[in-house]
C-alpha cells in the first residue's frame, strides 16, 4: 500500500485518475502557402491548426471514401462527399436528396462554368481555403457559384475583391451585370458609378456593345442616370454660382455700412478725417465699391435708367435699405427715402425683393449681424 501511494499518490488518497504528465502547450505547424481565409493571409495563430486545414485539402484531393461525382463541362468529374457538400450548402443538400446513382454514390452536374472553377468552390466548401492566383482567375464564376449555392462567406470575399482591385474599363460593365443578376447592391452601385464618371471611355468597349445587344432595356437605364445625372451636375453648378453672387452681395452690403460710416483709405463720410497711415481695409468688397461710389458721386445722368453703372448702385442703395435695421441712425445715403419707397412698391416687386433678401441671409447665415439681424428673422 505504501508503494502504491508513492506511486500514484491521488489514487491512494482519493481514488481519482492521475492525469499524465505535463508536456507543454500544443504546438501548432505552419506553412507558406499562399493560401487565404476569408480574404486575410494565414499569419499567427489561428483556431484552427494548419494541419487540420491539410488534411481537409488532402480529404479532397483524394477523395477518400468520396460518395458524391460532380460532372463539369468538357466531360470532368470531381469527387466529393456528400456530408460536407449538404453542410457547406443547403441547395446542394436538397440536389443530393433528389440525385441518383449506383449505389451509395451520387451524381450532380454544375454546368456554365470552367472545371477548375468548380473545384476551386469545392474545395472552399471543404478548408475555405485559396490561393490568390486562383482567385484572379475566377473570381466572376466563384461570386455565380456562392450565390447560386448559397455560400454567404465566398460570396462576400468575391464581393471584396471585386471592389479593391479588380475593377477596370474593360469589365465595368460586365461585373455590373453579374452584380445585378448575383444581388450584390454595393458592387451593382460602384460599378454604376464608375459607369457614369468614365461613360465616354466604357461605352465603346465590347461590354458595352455587348450589352447593347442583349440587354437594349439596361442600356436604356444607364442612359437615363448619365442625363439625370449631367442634370443634377448642372444644378449644383447653378446653384453654385447663385451662392457665389449672394455672397458677393452681402459683402457689397456690408463695405457700403463701412465706407458710409467709418471710411475707407480716402472716401467716408463728409465729417471723417483720414490719415496717410491707416490700416489697410480688412473689406474686399471696398475696392470695387469705392470705384462705384466715387462714379455716383460725380456722374452727371445719376437718374436710374440712364447709367449702367449708376443703376446698379440704386439696386445696392435699395437692397441696403431692406437688410438694415435701423433707417434712422444709418449713415448710408438714402436708406430712410428707399424704406418709405418700398411700402408702395408692387406686390410682384415685393416678392422678388423679399426672395432676394432671404437667399443672401441664408447663404451668409449672419444671424447675429448687428445691421441685418431683424432682417433675418423677418425675412425667415
Amino acid at each position: 500500500m505504501d508503494n502504491i501511494s508513492e506511486e500514484f499518490p491521488l489514487v491512494a488518497k482519493k481514488g481519482a485518475p492521475v492525469p499524465p504528465p505535463s508536456r507543454g502547450p500544443p504546438t501548432t505547424s505552419y506553412h507558406q502557402k499562399g493560401l487565404f481565409i476569408n480574404a486575410s493571409t494565414l499569419r499567427g495563430y489561428s483556431c484552427v491548426r494548419t494541419a487540420t486545414r491539410d488534411l481537409w485539402d488532402q480529404l479532397f484531393d483524394e477523395g477518400y471514401r468520396a460518395d458524391v461525382t460532380i460532372s463539369t463541362d468538357n466531360g470532368g468529374s470531381i469527387y466529393a462527399h456528400a456530408s460536407v457538400l449538404g453542410m457547406a450548402s443547403q441547395v446542394m443538400k436538397g440536389m443530393l436528396k433528389q440525385a441518383k446513382g449506383r449505389g451509395r454514390r451520387r451524381s450532380i452536374s454544375i454546368h456554365g462554368v470552367p472545371h477548375d472553377a468548380v473545384r476551386v468552390f469545392i474545395r472552399l466548401l471543404y478548408s475555405s481555403c485559396y490561393e490568390k492566383e486562383e482567385m484572379e482567375d475566377y473570381v466572376l464564376h466563384l461570386l455565380v457559384l456562392s450565390h447560386v449555392f448559397v455560400v454567404p462567406a465566398l460570396k462576400q470575399i468575391c464581393i471584396q475583391q471585386l471592389e479593391h482591385g479588380f475593377l477596370t474599363s474593360e469589365n465595368v460593365v460586365d461585373i455590373f451585370q453579374l452584380a445585378l443578376l448575383c444581388d450584390a447592391p454595393r458592387l451593382s452601385l460602384i460599378c454604376h458609378r464608375m459607369i457614369l464618371k468614365n461613360f465616354q471611355e466604357i461605352s465603346i468597349t465590347e461590354g458595352w456593345k455587348v450589352m447593347k445587344k442583349s440587354h437594349p432595356s439596361l442600356e436604356k437605364e444607364l442612359l437615363e442616370s448619365l442625363d439625370d445625372e449631367e442634370n443634377m451636375q448642372r444644378e449644383r453648378i447653378r446653384k453654385s454660382n447663385e451662392r457665389k453672387i449672394y455672397f458677393q452681395l452681402y459683402e457689397a452690403m456690408e463695405a457700403l455700412v463701412h465706407i458710409c460710416r467709418d471710411g475707407c483709405q480716402t472716401i467716408g463720410p463728409h465729417d471723417k478725417d483720414f490719415r496717410d497711415n491707416q490700416a489697410p481695409c480688412n473689406y474686399s468688397a471696398c475696392k470695387g465699391l469705392e470705384m462705384i461710389v466715387r462714379h455716383f458721386a460725380s456722374c452727371k445722368l445719376r437718374v436710374p435708367g440712364g447709367c449702367i453703372h449708376c443703376k446698379r448702385m440704386w439696386q445696392l442703395l435699395e437692397l441696403h435699405s431692406r437688410l438694415c435695421v435701423d433707417s434712422e441712425a444709418c449713415r448710408v445715403p438714402l436708406c430712410r427715402n428707399f424704406k418709405e419707397r418700398t411700402k408702395k412698391q408692387s406686390k410682384k416687386d415685393e416678392i422678388r425683393w423679399r426672395i432676394l433678401v432671404k437667399n443672401i441671409l441664408k447663404t451668409k447665415s449672419i444671424g447675429g449681424s448687428p445691421f441685418f439681424s431683424s432682417a433675418f428673422s423677418m425675412s425667415s
